[in-house]
C-alpha cells in the first residue's frame, strides 16, 4: 500500500512527453520554497494498492511514468513493487523525483532497490536560492538529471542530457 496524494494523467511537466505522474505523500526534507508543502505529511494521502495504481498507469498506452511527491523514496518498498510491476508489464520509462542524492540512495539498501527500475532520477533538495526557471524538469541548479541504469552499470554517476529538440 502506498499513500498517494494524486495521480495526474497526460501531464507534460514531470519529464519528457506525456506522462502519468504519481504524487506520493510523505517527505522528510521540508525544503523552504517547496511547491507542494502539503505533500510532506504522509497522512494527507489516500492509501492505494499497487494494483490500483498499476491499473491507472497501464490504461494509458502512450504515457510514460513519473514518481513525484512528496518523496517516493520515503515509501521505497511500495514504489519498488510498483516500478517492478510497471517494467514487467509495459515498456514505459520511469522518472523519479527525490530530495535525496543518488549517492545517498545507493548507500540505503531499501531505497537502492527502487533504483533498479528507474530510468531517470531527478535528485537533490530544492534550494530556493538556486531556483532557475530555465532548467528542464527541475526547480533549482543543484538538482541533477541522472541516467540511473547507465550509472548503475558503470558504477559512477552519469548525467542524463535532455534534448528538447528531440523531446527525449
Amino acid at each position: 500500500m502506498l499513500s498517494i496524494l494524486d495521480i495526474l494523467e497526460d501531464t507534460t511537466v514531470d519529464g519528457p512527453g506525456f506522462r502519468t505522474a504519481i504524487y506520493a505523500a510523505g517527505c522528510p526534507n521540508g525544503c523552504p520554497g517547496c511547491h507542494n508543502p502539503e505533500s510532506w505529511d504522509i497522512n494527507r494521502g489516500h492509501w492505494m494498492s499497487t494494483e490500483e495504481i498499476l491499473e491507472k498507469v497501464l490504461a494509458d498506452n502512450f504515457a510514460d511514468v513519473t514518481f513525484s511527491g512528496g518523496d517516493p523514496m520515503f515509501q521505497p518498498e511500495g514504489f519498488t513493487q510498483l516500478a517492478h510491476a510497471i517494467k514487467e508489464r509495459s515498456r514505459k520509462n520511469i522518472w523519479c523525483y527525490t530530495g535525496y542524492t543518488f549517492e545517498k540512495l545507493l548507500r540505503n539498501p531499501r531505497q537502492a532497490q527502487l533504483l533498479k527500475y528507474i530510468d531517470v532520477l531527478v535528485d537533490g533538495k530544492f534550494k530556493k536560492e538556486l531556483r532557475d526557471e530555465e532548467l528542464y524538469f527541475r526547480g533549482s541548479r543543484n538538482q541533477r538529471l541522472i541516467d540511473v541504469q547507465t550509472s548503475l552499470q558503470k558504477g559512477e554517476t552519469v548525467i542524463y542530457h535532455y534534448n528538447p529538440k528531440k523531446g527525449i
